[in-house]
């Protein structure tokens, strides 16, 4: 049995992290941490969890916490991922990892150097409809790879208004905001099922730059993008193009993905219109013919509902055969350098308006 400690119960954990870890017989969250003592106490006993921290330090050093959840804004997973390493205890990290690719390259090295397990919440790496149709495109059922469209709906950021307990994204420095969270998610589930990008010509245009706060007669001011456009390349020669659009609302469309083959094409949208490509569902079809996601595809428990829980589910799997393997699960600290080198990329093409190689 891994015993979890969960920092940031109260938040986004609650309704994701929390849900697939119960669902789970490898796993028992043994403690919460949250940013006062009334809200961990309550995520606690919720979630029917013996202990209840106020401080991440305290959560990781406790001996009954054998893995650290970090799931606080960007800016803070770095102290939370340092004193996990500190106290020996493996790690899993929502993205982005850090704020930017030199945070994460430091977290990555720390924790390569712990001799730690790490892993890094990408749930587009463990969605069935994308493992499916990686497969697809490997066994050649739309023949060569030749290009890959992707538009998908960004909101809520971008827009001209935003969410009171959004606001803090509209700073860089954040790390929080249509490209690192949004586009970052998108790009590596079609990373899964395309390949990886080797070179990128980006756009970030800025629309707005102050936002009104939502449901107040303020203004913030942004300096983050309102959409991310970019074309390039990926490793098998494939084109890209791809279009995430910010708004103050989701439009319900969701996402539109094609990838176009020497013989047919495949095109998938959401399930359950507006979902996110990396959350849910996928309705997939190969020219006329509609295809269903077989079981082999989905891991996790019936009793894991479907959206976020279900695939992050499927990453604490992973997790747990790496631990008991002895080696690092997939996606890992590694992998989320890599996405977070490619949204570096993205930036330096946008801003010298030129083509940028993915290191």
């Amino acid at each position: 049995m891994i015993r979890v400690g969960v920092v940031g119960a109260s938040g986004w954990a609650d309704g994701s992290h929390l849900p697939a870890l119960a669902a789970l017989e490898e796993f028992e969250v043994t403690a919460v941490a949250t940013t006062n003592r009334a809200s961990a106490e309550r995520a606690a006993a919720a979630h029917g969890v013996r202990h209840a921290f106020t401080d991440a330090g305290r959560l990781a050093a406790h001996p009954d916490v054998d893995l650290v959840v970090v799931s606080v804004r960007a800016s803070g997973h770095a102290a939370v991922i340092r004193a996990a390493l500190a106290a020996g205890k493996h790690v899993v990290s929502e993205w982005p990892l850090g704020v930017d690719a030199e945070e994460a390259h430091e977290l990555t090295e720390a924790a390569s150097a712990a001799g730690i397990v790490h892993a890094v919440v990408l749930q587009g790496h463990h969605s069935p409809s994308a493992r499916f149709a990686a497969d697809l495109v490997a066994e050649g059922r739309i023949g060569t790879l030749e290009s890959v469209v992707l538009v998908a709906d960004g909101a809520p950021w971008g827009g001209s208004r935003i969410w009171p307990n959004l606001v803090f994204g509209l700073d860089p420095a954040e790390g929080t905001d249509i490209l690192t969270v949004m586009a970052g998610h998108f790009l590596a589930t079609l990373e899964r099922v395309a390949g990886p990008l080797t070179e990128v010509s980006a756009r970030l245009p800025r629309m707005h730059d102050r936002v009104l706060v939502a449901g107040t007669e303020r203004t913030a001011p942004n300096a983050t993008p309102s959409h991310v456009l970019l074309h390039g390349a990926l490793a098998g020669g494939a084109t890209a193009s791809v279009a995430v659009h910010g708004g103050n609302e989701p439009t319900g469309d969701g996402f539109l993905l094609e990838l176009v083959g020497s013989e047919a094409t495949l095109t998938a949208t959401p399930a359950r219109p507006g979902t996110f490509i990396h959350w849910g569902d996928w309705a997939i079809r190969i020219g006329d013919e509609v295809l269903t996601v077989p079981d082999a595809c989905r891991t996790v428990p019936a009793a894991v509902r479907s959206g976020p829980p279900a695939n992050i589910a499927a990453l604490y799997q992973e997790v747990a055969r790496a631990i008991a393997e002895g080696r690092q699960p997939h996606p890992s600290f590694g992998t989320a350098l890599r996405h977070h080198r490619l949204l570096a990329a993205i930036e330096r093409s946008a801003a010298a308006g030129a083509v940028h190689v993915v290191p």
